[in-house]
């Protein structure tokens, strides 16, 4: 390996990092939950759903935008402006005492990760060299990993310390930020093709009928998983389990959905990204029900089997948008991982209105039936053939 090579990895890495410590920031208000409802009068689960909304609406649907808008001109500085950015004002949420203020912060937090995601792909893609595939798995699964971590550090630490303990957690936003500001490349290699925007227009009519198909699954998909990490920790509360007790549980589901996300991929490189996003999705629902209505051990197994067949498809249906409109791969990541998330998380609040009317347990059986539904809506996808038969053909 070059020096150059060592360099690149090294801000690889530095990347993956920061992309790590984003997502387990994005995944800190769900955290909170429990204590803002022991602590404040009212605090329903409307009120949490909102507050959990208001945090993924901005971080998602402002995506596509800053996809649209860093394919034309790299900005090397949201990076570490976004991350810090995030870090700040996730840190001030546990400190005040107006809900108004609370969503606030919550909404403009998430405006971080929607610079920051965007642009860190954009960097690992021109880093990567001819390892793309590789290094980019590695990138997003240090983001998944993040994710599982949140309620393993930050419900401890909200336990022992209370909510003003968000103060610290804003040091890790400030140290990785250095660590972006020295390493992460320059602008003049981030620079993409200033695609016309009729050209992009006319890309995304071809690929209309598709794309409505896949964002339907990704939003329905996004909106089962947003609910879960919302009403969920509500849920374990009312069921007697301690908080720590409860953040295992959902930890153990996050870090299963790591570990599935890269067996999908490689399944349905074999087999194709239809059958893998149907079947995973359909599976889960029945995998979910048997966490809840079994006991001990078993619950468990049934938990962590179906976080793994839930986020099976995150990253596949990314690459079946790709594969969809070839020409515009950013717009195409902004779209599912941001825009479709961001739908699914506007859509959290109504499942927040069903826990306040019917209870909790209600809320629970509709939010595991949505997988099921969102494979359902997969039968609408284009069969393509599997990335195995098509490099097989091109021998």
């Amino acid at each position: 390996m070059s020096q150059n090579q060592g360099i690149e990895y090294l801000k690889i890495g530095v990347l993956s990092l920061a992309h790590l410590l984003n997502d387990l920031y994005s995944n800190y208000l769900p955290q909170m939950l429990p204590f803002l409802v022991a602590l404040t009068p009212g605090f329903t689960a409307t009120r949490a759903a909102i507050l959990v909304s208001a945090f993924t609406i901005s971080s998602s649907l402002v995506q596509p935008l800053f996809g649209y808008f860093l394919d034309r001109q790299g900005k090397r500085w949201l990076v570490y402006v976004g991350t810090l950015w995030m870090g700040v004002m996730l840190s001030l949420t546990g400190i005040v005492h107006n809900y108004l203020l609370l969503v606030t912060l919550a909404a403009l937090a998430g405006l971080g990760t929607a610079a920051f995601h965007p642009q860190a792909s954009t960097m690992v893609n021109v880093l990567s060299g001819d390892r793309k595939a590789v290094l980019l798995s590695g990138f997003v699964a240090f983001g998944n990993f993040g994710f599982a971590l949140s309620p393993l550090l930050l419900v401890p630490l909200f336990q022992a310390y209370g909510l003003r303990a968000t103060l610290v957690t804003v040091i890790p936003g400030i140290l990785v930020a250095i660590l972006l500001l020295l390493y992460a490349p320059r602008n003049n290699l981030l620079v993409g093709a200033n695609t016309p925007f009729n050209v992009v227009v006319r890309s995304l009519k071809t690929a209309g009928p598709e794309l409505l198909a896949i964002i339907a699954v990704i939003a329905i998909r996004s909106l089962a998983y947003t609910a879960m990490l919302t009403i969920l920790p509500l849920y374990f509360k009312s069921e007697n389990l301690s908080n720590i007790a409860g953040s295992h549980l959902v930890t153990i589901m996050l870090a299963s959905g790591a570990i599935g996300g890269v067996i999908g991929g490689f399944i349905s490189d074999y087999y194709g990204r239809k059958p893998l996003i149907v079947g995973s999705l359909i599976l889960s629902t029945p995998l979910f029900f048997g966490f809840l209505y079994t006991e001990g051990a078993v619950s468990t197994l049934f938990l962590a089997l179906a976080g793994a067949a839930l986020l099976s498809s995150f990253s596949v249906t990314v690459v079946a948008a790709q594969e969809a409109i070839p020409e515009n791969k950013a717009l195409a990541a902004g779209l599912t991982m941001g825009f479709a998330g961001g739908l699914g998380g506007l859509a959290v609040i109504f499942i927040g209105s069903i826990a306040d009317t019917w209870g909790l347990t209600s809320a629970v059986d509709v939010i595991f039936l949505l997988p099921i539904l969102a494979g359902l809506f997969g039968f609408f996808m284009k069969s393509h053939p599997a990335a195995r038969t098509q490099r097989a053909a091109a021998r």
